[in-house]
């Protein structure tokens, strides 16, 4: 009987522990990271500056246009999940991927050149478990393929 008391116990806090990291994660970076899974980052999509009241809108990193609510970046999120740091890839929002609308340019923050369409970005995802997670972006697939090319 006791077993059984046990785990409930164990599996009422598992289930509280799940919803306390859903409900905290929906603020910056939902999704589940997995190497087969989109990480979904929260953005806006015109390229005009947003509102004054709509504060909180993110950039695309590749084609600089705003993301409005409900909008992601397509991203993949590499293994293993228990470190502080982790290697992520972002392709692009719904304006440069899988298919660029016709006003926007795709290029890297890093180099400056023209990131193909089946070219990605290449970052550093920081899981601080204080702090919200950070991305840092380290190149794209073309000055990544240069540096590689001279080293």
């Amino acid at each position: 009987m006791s077993y059984l008391i046990l785990g409930l116990a164990a599996a009422a806090i598992i289930a509280l522990l799940w919803l306390y990291g859903n409900l905290s994660s929906k603020s910056n970076f939902s999704g589940k990271a997995d190497s087969k899974t989109a990480a979904s980052f929260n953005l806006s999509t015109s390229k005009k500056a947003p509102d004054l009241q709509k504060k909180n809108l993110m950039q695309c990193p590749l084609c600089s246009s705003y993301l409005n609510s409900g909008e992601n970046l397509f991203s993949k999120v590499y293994r293993p999940m228990n470190v502080p740091d982790q290697r992520c890839t972002i392709s692009g929002c719904p304006h440069c991927y899988p298919k660029c609308e016709s006003s926007v340019k795709r290029s890297c923050p890093v180099c400056k050149k023209s990131v193909p369409q089946k070219g990605y970005l290449v970052a550093r995802l920081f899981n601080n478990t204080a702090h919200k997670k950070h991305v840092t972006i380290v190149g794209c697939t073309q000055c990544l393929k240069t540096f590689s090319k001279t080293n």
